[in-house]
């Protein structure tokens, strides 16, 4: 097997075999760039090194003799030669790139006589030993594992003590001592000695760097980015050339365009009398590469034309490192360049609007996700690089914001009505009960609770920052304290929020904030055109609404009816309903109630101008409503002016074992139907209102959980009864749907049956996968991130949509419903409606649109027109192969 291919005979399409790195090294030296030449040991060569007991095996190592023996016969260079050494670097090069994870060791092919050799050949010592301290500290760290902060600790104590402000102020005498002293780690730190044959240095680094493909960091960085960990990396060797050879000489990184802006601006550092490291480390100031043009004219017009013509060629913002020696230009790599959302996004319509890259290609090149982040808040990087972590958590709800704790809804909003003070509310969770002091936080905190907790719910659809399920938080509520990690905080001391990231921090951080800009829109406006998926949004309150239309949502495709019954006043009569005894105590609160809810659909029809909006019946575990202790039990008791011991009765009665399963959704309907009929009136009422002004609306009217035909039935026909009723009172009609949410394993096995009495399918994703799995949905935040590090799961299915299981459920849902009505709607509304990877499922098994919260509408639009050019492209290859 070929394991080993020179720069002239690869690609840029190789880059499976070839790494990332090495395609493109190829693809610039056979289009004719100033590469040094070299060669690359391939991907399968590191899985062959895996299979090898991690060694390389003999293949390899013989074709890495000939592919050396090759490279020194064209460039007149050898290994340890006395009269012009071989110098070669060992960089690392993934098929995806994955930035600073793995090793890189330079300077390969220095020892005690090529040193001089290179000294008296350069007349010049101080490069030459200068160079070979970087090798043994790069060595020493990559291949015998010698922590990097010994040999800078040498370097810095040397510095010291002669007073230098830079590691330019280095003499040839003070280098050799540092050498001489980095050998003596070897010993010391590992009871290694530096090798001083090239050849084993080289086989050395070979071996270091398809090591560093499994460790720790690069590990997570592949976790993160959801990069497969059997594709190894390949190792790419190259003959040095110096930017550390004097002050003709650089080196620096540059990107085609501007990676925070998108600007189309040349943007980079360099440095003078430098090697690569030293730019990535920080240890001098980099000048912008802008300043190149006035020092080095020719040179930098040189790069700026090499830098258009490879993103030309490339198509897309190309990462560039580059380094001149003794006025030499001489390019080391290029990329696609890791950009800010913001850039993504300008970077794409750019493009678009130069004619490099189609719409299409636009739009695939875009992450979704990161388009949900350009709407969110931000902390300002540089305050943040001056922050530790203090806890993290799951992030609920993404955006940043400081503000001062609180840890109770009262303690918080009086802090921010009286004080006019920002407040974050502290809990260890929150029920309905705290909904005042959410409203008002800038953020929001539990140390319980999962991805679709209350709190994280109630956040997402507030647009609220949030982190849920904090590690190592403990609230005392009695002496109003907080502990996060050991460290003490009281009521009004400040903390930040990174609900995108689930990290908090102490202490106040200033935020960026950010809008939707023209480019966006246009992406937008671009994934309108390419995708059949409607995106509608879960909205609760007209705010809500009016927050998606700005996003371009379709219309509503979930109106959570319970979350309506939240403010103060009435969650009173919503308890009132709860804890009374017959239909003819409930007759007062419904009355109240009906009116209310009047008012809120008719806000929400009115702006829709005629969109589609699902409104989903009631459906609580009851118990989130009732107070939990005998301090709430009494202040509800005073409320209602009713004896609290009685009410304590109640709510003890009221109590069920495991209240998700239990009365709620649609069997409130079969035990107090004029539950439902009361919403169904306020329904109807509000759009026959908007009807006499002109506005013609279609209500969807949606059932929750179902779990049969005649579950189903039934409470249809208490609805049905319900709307002719009022048709005939009002002397008017008007064309309205009644579905069913499907969130019941029982319901997608018999969704045949189901669909004869429903007019639309809407999959509920949060109890559809906490039913399948025997997750609750409140509680996998103590076990489910062990789950997925440990590889149990691949990613958290109450995120990302489970395809083996809950999605089986959901494509025999689909396909038995459409059997039994062919055009019969289906939607998704659970939080996944929002995920991108979901989404692609979901276009694959026909879901005619799905709801998420306000802010994730752009992501679902993005999303959705990503999953329908993927679809199209398989269905075009599936059609070429059985053309031919």
């Amino acid at each position: 097997m070929k394991y080993i291919y020179r720069f002239e005979e690869g690609n840029k399409d190789m880059r499976r075999l070839l790494g990332g790195k090495g395609a493109n090294l190829a693809q610039m030296t056979t289009l004719g760039f100033p590469v040094p030449d070299g060669f690359t040991i391939t991907t399968e060569a590191c899985q062959a090194f895996y299979d090898n007991n991690n060694q390389i095996n003999d293949d390899t190592l013989t074709q890495i003799e000939a592919a050396i023996a090759q490279l020194s016969e064209k460039v007149g260079k050898q290994f340890n030669s006395p009269t012009n050494p071989l110098l070669v670097s060992v960089r690392s090069g993934a098929a995806i790139s994955m930035p600073g994870m793995m090793d890189t060791i330079l300077n390969i092919g220095l020892n005690d006589q090529t040193v001089e050799v290179l000294a008296n050949m350069t007349d010049n010592r101080r490069f030459a030993y200068d160079s070979y301290r970087r090798l043994l500290a790069m060595f020493g760290n990559v291949v015998y594992e010698i922590p990097e902060g010994v040999f800078d600790q040498v370097l810095e104590d040397v510095k010291t003590t002669h007073n230098y402000q830079s590691d330019l102020d280095l003499t040839v005498s003070d280098l050799k001592e540092i050498v001489d002293q980095f050998k003596d780690l070897y010993v010391s730190k590992a009871g290694k000695v530096f090798p001083q044959d090239p050849k084993e240095q080289l086989l050395a680094a070979v071996n270091a760097v398809f090591e560093s493909w499994n460790n720790h960091r690069a590990q997570v960085y592949r976790r993160e980015n959801h990069i497969a960990s059997d594709l190894g990396t390949a190792v790419n060797i190259q003959m040095m050339v110096f930017g550390n050879a004097g002050e003709d000489s650089g080196t620096g990184v540059a990107f085609t365009r501007n990676p925070a802006t998108g600007e189309n601006k040349l943007f980079g550092e360099y440095l003078l009398n430098a090697q690569g490291e030293d730019v990535v480390a920080g240890i001098r100031t980099p000048q912008p590469i802008s300043t190149l043009a006035d020092t080095m004219p020719d040179l930098y017009n040189e790069f700026a034309a090499i830098a258009k013509k490879l993103e030309f060629y490339y198509r897309d913002m190309q990462d560039l490192e580059f380094t001149i020696e003794h006025g030499t230009l001489y390019m080391l790599q290029a990329r696609d360049g890791k950009r800010t959302p913001t850039a993504a996004v300008k970077i794409a319509v750019d493009l678009v609007d130069e004619g490099l890259i189609s719409q299409t290609e636009a739009l695939l090149r875009i992450n979704p996700d990161s388009v949900g982040a350009i709407l969110y808040p931000e902390f300002d990087e540089a305050e943040l690089d001056q922050n530790t972590v203090a806890a993290s958590g799951l992030p609920a709800s993404p955006g940043a914001a400081s503000g001062q704790i609180y840890f109770t809804a009262e303690s918080a909003k009086a802090a921010h009505d009286d004080l006019e003070q920002q407040v974050i509310l502290v809990r260890q969770d929150t029920s309905p009960e705290d909904i005042e002091g959410m409203v008002i936080s800038e953020a929001i905190v539990t140390s319980r609770g999962g991805m679709t907790s209350h709190a994280a719910v109630v956040a997402r659809g507030m647009g609220t920052p949030a982190t849920v399920g904090v590690n190592g938080l403990q609230v005392d509520y009695q002496n109003r304290v907080a502990t996060i990690s050991g460290e003490q905080l009281n009521e009004g001391d400040w903390i930040s929020v990174d609900g995108t990231n689930g990290n908090i921090y102490i202490g106040q951080i200033m935020t960026n904030d950010t809008k939707v800009n023209d480019n966006l829109s246009t992406i937008l406006e671009w994934s309108k055109q390419e995708s059949d998926m409607g995106v509608y949004a879960n909205a609760d309150t007209p705010a809500d609404f009016a927050q998606a239309l700005k996003f371009g949502a379709d219309g509503i495709g979930l109106t959570r009816t319970e979350h309506m019954f939240f403010k103060p006043e009435r969650l009173l009569e919503m308890r009132r309903l709860i804890i009374a005894e017959d239909a003819k105590e409930r007759e007062a609160p419904l009355a109240e109630l009906a009116k209310m809810q009047q008012g809120d659909f008719y806000e929400l029809f009115r702006l829709s101008e005629g969109r589609s909006v699902t409104i989903r019946l009631l459906d609580p575990p009851l118990h989130e409503f009732l107070p939990h202790d005998e301090k709430e039990i009494q202040k509800v008791a005073d409320q209602l002016n009713i004896d609290p011991n009685y009410l304590a009765r109640r709510v003890d009665a009221l109590k069920e074992i495991n209240p998700m399963l239990g009365h709620r959704g649609d069997r409130l309907a079969v035990t107090f139907p004029d539950i439902y009929e009361m919403q169904v009136r306020a329904i109807i009422g509000a759009a026959l209102d908007l009807l006499d002004q002109g506005l013609i609306i279609e209500p969807h009217i949606m059932i929750p959980l179902t779990g049969s035909k005649a579950e189903m039935k039934w409470v249809r026909e208490v609805v049905v009864n319900q709307v002719e009723q009022l048709f005939a009172k009002k002397g008017a009609k008007l064309e309205y749907t009644v579905g069913t949410m499907m969130e019941i394993p029982r319901a997608c096995l018999t969704a045949d049956k189901v669909a004869e009495v429903s007019d639309f399918f809407s999959f509920g994703t949060n109890d559809l996968t906490q039913l399948t799995y025997g997750f609750s949905r409140d509680d996998v935040g103590s076990f489910m991130p062990e789950y997925i590090k440990k590889g149990i799961l691949p990613a958290d299915p109450f995120q990302t949509v489970d395809v083996d299981g809950v999605g089986e459920l959901m494509k025999m849902a689909v396909e038995k419903g459409r059997f039994a009505k062919p055009n019969l709607p289906i939607g998704v509304c659970g939080e996944i409606g929002g995920d991108p990877k979901s989404i692609e499922f979901f276009e694959a098994i026909h879901v005619s649109y799905v709801s998420c919260s306000p802010y994730r509408v752009p992501v679902a639009k993005l999303a959705a027109a990503q999953a329908h050019i993927k679809l199209n492209k398989k269905k075009d290859v599936m059609a070429n192969l059985v053309k031919n």
